[in-house]
């Protein structure tokens, strides 16, 4: 049964701490400079990690066929295995300062089990152009990639692509089917971890997401599970480590509770980044593919907050 972790659990942790000079600047320029300061931190949030683009850069290929796909100013990198056209395809949407290759402990039971693989970079990761990157390019660039194909038999997406496979299945993408592999549910709080990371105050995180949704035209609430999930009619598997100190367990859980005909899989041991390729999850989903009813079904209302089903 799975049951919310108490709340010393449940509170957003973060995994390690910046630099203590980064800090320092971030701490002391939030004071003497907030302007200069907000303006660093906001082009450091929207910035992936420049050694991860190397290594995704550099990371072995394998067999996957490759293409680019436009998506406004930037080419998307794509990575195919199979034939899209025939077989039933699985999208996968990888995270922050992730890449698409990341999905490769994926293609063969999933080969063998009949589906073709569609996977890419992010706009600002990999291979793909563009220097910054945020939700709303992650969204654009997963409904362009999904655009080449008339449906899709399941979106895969792990962490902020989880999020964005969510949002993008909002706005019409076609598919059968959702997995979300610890998935971030809420930016503000992402942002807060952040600010906490970079010793940042809290009033220059506001004002940071307050620039974004000017900038780049959306409102942050409309882009949560409790505004997005009631009106997802597929089913949807979630998989969140219970113990994950990048996204909140609970994150994954509101996902699995607004979202009508999802389930909860509750694991443990495998972390924030283990569990996008770890083989429970991958068995799980196959099992879920193939008709089946891993995890719980987690209900709620005003008098439950929660329960399952």
């Amino acid at each position: 049964m799975t049951t919310p972790p108490p709340m010393s659990e449940k509170s957003t942790t973060v995994r390690k701490k910046a630099p203590a000079w980064l800090r320092a600047g971030f701490a002391t320029g939030s004071w003497l400079a907030p302007a200069l300061t907000l303006r660093y931190a906001t082009r450091l949030f929207a910035t992936p990690h420049a050694g991860m683009r190397r290594r995704a850069q550099n990371a072995d290929r394998g067999d996957a066929r490759t293409d680019t796909v436009a998506c406004g100013d930037a080419r998307l990198a794509t990575y195919v295995w199979g034939d899209p056209a025939r077989q039933p395809t699985v999208l996968f949407v990888h995270g922050w300062s992730s890449y698409g290759l990341r999905c490769l402990p994926w293609v063969r039971p999933l080969r063998e089990a009949g589906y073709a693989v569609v996977a890419f970079d992010q706009p600002a990761h990999g291979r793909s152009g563009g220097d910054e990157a945020s939700l709303p390019h992650f969204v654009e660039a997963t409904l362009a990639v999904a655009a080449q194909h008339a449906s899709l038999a399941a979106v895969v997406g792990h962490s902020m692509g989880g999020m964005a496979a969510a949002v993008a299945l909002s706005r019409g993408i076609r598919a059968d089917r959702a997995v979300l592999i610890a998935p971030a549910a809420d930016m503000r709080a992402a942002g807060q971890r952040f600010g906490r990371q970079v010793a940042l105050q809290d009033r220059l995180v506001t004002r940071m997401f307050e620039r974004f949704e000017t900038r780049l035209g959306v409102r942050l609430a409309d882009l949560t599970p409790q505004a997005l999930a009631p009106a997802l009619g597929i089913p949807a598997l979630v998989v969140h480590d219970r113990a994950d100190d990048e996204v909140p367990w609970e994150e994954g859980e509101r996902y699995a509770r607004y979202w009508p005909g999802a389930r909860l899989l509750t694991v443990t041991g495998a972390g924030h980044h283990r569990i996008a390729a770890a083989p429970d999850t991958i068995e799980a989903t196959l099992r879920f593919l193939r008709g089946g009813s891993p995890g719980v079904r987690v209900v709620s209302s005003l008098a439950l907050p929660y329960g399952v089903a």
